[in-house]
């Protein structure tokens, strides 16, 4: 398009151009994803729900699917591996812990695989998982289930758009797949 302003000698000349709002800090984005092993089991998904939104750069997602997702725009589609370092880190055996079973509260029936919150102390509440139960003896391991593991992602950006103030306050999107007060 060319435009002539009246006291401009030459015409000023307009490229039309399309923004792309891209994901970056504090923006809200809103995707599709598929978790899954090096095996191809799906650990987690959000087919058939809403998107999962989340406020982009305050530690939302493992920092590995963060650096992925930075600069990437709505529409775009990528598949991607993020190793333990860049997840939920390696497995720690000094975080394995073994603990009397009258620790415990409640009367609940206790049994492997099953997730509890414990007070650790020095670093307040943690969930553990209990590995095994050995009589009188309950085996905790503190280290988060997905630990040790390459995750592997399939994402699908729906749409991105500006946090409001009152979502970087609370630290959470509102609204459609985000939080509800």
């Amino acid at each position: 398009m060319k435009f002539l302003h009246s006291h401009l000698k030459k015409p000023l000349t307009f490229a039309p151009k399309f923004y792309s709002m891209r994901i970056e800090q504090n923006k809200v984005v809103m995707m599709h994803y598929k978790l899954a092993d090096k095996d191809g089991n799906v650990i987690d998904s959000s087919e058939g729900r809403e998107p999962l939104a989340y406020i982009h750069g305050i530690g939302a997602l493992v920092p590995g699917l963060e650096n992925e997702l930075e600069n990437k725009v709505k529409g775009d589609k990528f598949s991607t591996v993020v190793s333990p370092d860049d997840a939920y880190g390696r497995r720690d055996e000094a975080l394995v812990r073994v603990v009397p079973k009258s620790g415990f509260q409640g009367d609940e029936e206790m049994t492997v695989g099953m997730q509890v919150q414990i007070d650790t102390g020095e670093n307040g509440l943690a969930i553990a998982t209990l590995t095994a139960i050995d009589g009188d003896d309950i085996t905790l391991d503190l280290n988060h289930p997905l630990s040790d593991l390459d995750l592997h992602f399939d994402i699908e950006v729906m749409d991105i758009r500006e946090a409001t103030e009152e979502e970087m306050s609370h630290g959470h999107v509102h609204g459609a797949g985000g939080h509800h007060h």
